[in-house]
Formats: C-alpha cells, sequence, structure tokens
C-alpha cells in the first residue's frame, strides 16, 4: 500500500535552501546520495530533532555535572566523563570560561589513573607517581603503600612516600612520609622495585569530644579506634593520616567538637579560629 503524501510550498528567503541542505547533510538525512530538505522538516516535526536555543543550566547544574565529571575521572570512567563534558559543551548555554575548561578537559586524554592504581594496591606492588602540584611544578614519589580515600565528595589517592623533600617545614614530622594527591593531577603511573610497606600510612592518634546533638548524631569513620558516650559527652579516638581534613570536618561542627589532644593539633586549630574572628572584627585575647 502506497502512502499518501502531502506537497507544500514554501516561500524562503535566498540561500536558505543551501543552509537546509548543509543541515541535512551534516544529520545524515538524505535522498539517495543527496541532502534532503524534505527529510530534515519530516524528522523536526515528528520530534527527532531539536530546535531552538542551547538548554540552559543553573549555577546549582552545572555545579553537579562538574561533581559528576570529575567522580567519573576519579573512579576510572574517563571516556564517560569526556561524554557528559562534551554534552554540556554542544548543548548547554554556559558561560565562556566554563565552556574553555570543559572543552580543555574534553579534548585532552585522561588516563584512569585510579584503576592503574587499585591494581597496584591489589598486588602490593610499589609504584612511582609523577605529579604536578598546585604550583604547576612537577614532582616525583615512591609510593611504597597506598590507599584510596574519599574526602568532600571527590576521590584521593593517599601514599606512603620515600621522598620527604618537598616539605620544607612540616608541622607534624610523624607524618612526613604521608601524601594526598588528586587524580586530576597525577601525570604518570609506573611500576618500581622494592618491598611493599606493611604498616601502612602514618598516623597521629586524635582524641576528640563531641557534645550535644552530636552525641548521637555523629556517624563512625573507618579510622575510628575506639567511640564510647562518658555521660553527655561522646569520646572518639582515631588515627588521622592528613590533619587538613579532620581540622576541615571540625570546624563543620562548631562548638559542638573539641580537639583534645594531641596539642599541637589543638594549638592548630585554635589559631585558624583566632584568625577567624579577627577577620570579623572580634576582639581576641591570647
Amino acid at each position: 500500500m502506497v502512502r499518501k503524501k502531502e506537497t507544500i510550498t514554501l516561500s524562503i528567503p535566498s540561500g536558505t535552501k543551501e543552509q537546509l541542505e548543509a543541515i541535512a547533510l551534516r544529520l545524515g538525512i538524505l535522498w539517495g546520495k543527496s541532502p534532503s530538505v524534505s527529510g530534515l522538516l519530516v524528522a523536526i516535526a515528528q520530534h527527532r530533532l531539536d530546535v531552538g536555543e542551547p538548554f540552559t543550566l543553573s549555577s546549582s547544574e552545572v555545579a553537579a555535572l562538574q561533581q559528576a565529571i570529575r567522580l567519573l575521572i576519579d573512579s576510572g570512567y574517563v571516556e564517560q566523563a569526556r561524554s557528559v563534558s562534551q554534552l554540556l559543551i554542544g548543548r548547554g548555554n554556559l558561560a565562556a570560561p566554563l565552556r574553555q575548561s570543559l572543552l580543555q578537559q574534553a579534548i585532552q586524554p585522561t588516563a584512569a589513573w585510579r584503576i592503574q592504581a587499585e591494581e597496584y594496591i591489589n598486588d602490593g606492588q610499589p609504584f612511582l607517581v609523577l605529579y604536578r602540584n598546585p604550583k604547576g611544578e612537577d614532582l616525583a614519589y615512591t609510593a611504597r603503600y597506598a590507599e584510596i580515600s574519599f574526602e568532600e565528595k571527590r576521590f584521593y589517592l593517599e601514599i606512603w612516600c620515600e621522598e620527604t623533600d618537598d616539605i620544607k617545614n612540616p608541622d607534624y614530622p610523624e607524618l612526613i612520609h604521608n601524601r594526598c594527591l588528586r587524580f586530576d593531577r597525577i601525570q604518570s603511573i609506573v611500576k618500581t622495585d622494592g618491598l611493599w610497606r606493611s604498616e601502612g600510612l602514618d598516623f597521629l592518634k586524635v582524641y576528640l569530644h563531641f557534645y550535644r546533638g552530636m552525641v548521637n548524631a555523629y556517624d563512625p569513620r573507618a579510622r575510628d579506634i575506639s567511640d564510647r558516650v562518658v555521660g553527655d559527652i561522646r569520646e572518639v579516638v582515631r588515627n588521622v593520616s592528613n590533619p587538613f581534613w579532620l581540622i576541615r570536618e571540625v570546624s563543620r561542627y562548631w562548638e559542638d567538637c573539641v580537639i583534645v589532644s594531641p596539642q599541637k593539633l589543638r594549638d592548630r586549630f585554635q589559631q585558624k579560629l583566632i584568625a577567624l574572628c579577627r577577620q570579623y572584627n572580634l576582639e581576641v585575647r591570647d
């Protein structure tokens, strides 16, 4: 049975037909080997093609998609991350700086360092890491032990390394062999000779007290050594490999959490509180 077809006559400006044919050719809508304007119109009418302005994203939607891209890369799903980036570049109504950043990310291949690191970790295989720090300096680390951790919405590679010269004045000499590396700043990972460190990372033993609502709301962490409630105080002892993350965590709890010891970590947090008070013109007595 032959399907009945309708004929329409269009009045279009000069050059429009060629423009429509170019669109049809780009989309692969052909009649034989030639671009088909009729086929293009049918595809639009049947909603097989989207027309109109690119979709507009709110700032929170952009932030969510950027976070998704980072997590995909950190988890080893590099091609999927590039697909999301290319979708935003091609279809999103983005500000120029963000568009340029995503374009740079999409066109530069990013190796799945997490997959390779996990393989070496599972095999107990020491490896070399070439790393570019935020200052743009290239550093080389010999990792004798490594873990993958999750802090503040992204994955990190924590290593115990032989090199210590990059830390000139360590605040915590006990942790000078520990490094916390972002996967997107890793330039290369290759295996090396030597022994895997059975002791793992170095740690500080930190004593924390939680008060009021945090007594019941505290979510235990994997590195907690002990966790008990004594009266109206929740006492937690935790192994800490990187005090930076602990200070950021405790700062969210305000007066409901106190670092009891070690004293140098307590002093460091106190210094930050004093600096914050001065930032807001509050009088602080040393």
